[in-house]
């Protein structure tokens, strides 16, 4: 699946599972480490579990699975790393403290919202 595809898809499956503020950033022009990140918060840790369960188990159903998961023990931040799409699965007071949109600031982002 095409990078973009997969950053797409991805963020359609956090709203199905009421991820908030997802946002995806382009990184092809900035750095070869990978071509988008998917970010997005849960209120809760609960919710960030959900949300990390549901795309893994949604993916993998297409026969895709994240090269590294990173975070799961803990739930506050969660990396699924599917090597061209890197998905941020944050509490939001985490997500405000590391501030990665800031730090990619340079990066043409995409805010998702429900239709």
């Amino acid at each position: 699946m095409e990078s973009q595809t997969l950053a797409r898809k991805i963020s359609q499956l956090a709203l199905d599972k009421k991820g908030r503020d997802i946002l995806i950033l382009d990184l092809r022009k900035l750095t070869d480490i990978t071509d988008f990140f998917v970010l997005m918060s849960g209120e809760s840790d609960i919710h960030v579990k959900a949300l990390t369960d549901y795309i893994e188990e949604k993916l993998a159903e297409e026969n895709i699975k994240p090269w590294h998961r990173e975070g799961y023990e803990v739930l506050n931040w969660v990396l699924l790393d599917f090597v061209d799409v890197v998905v941020h699965i944050f509490r939001p007071q985490v997500r405000e403290f590391y501030s990665l949109e800031k730090l990619w600031a340079d990066a043409p982002q995409e805010r998702v919202v429900e239709e």
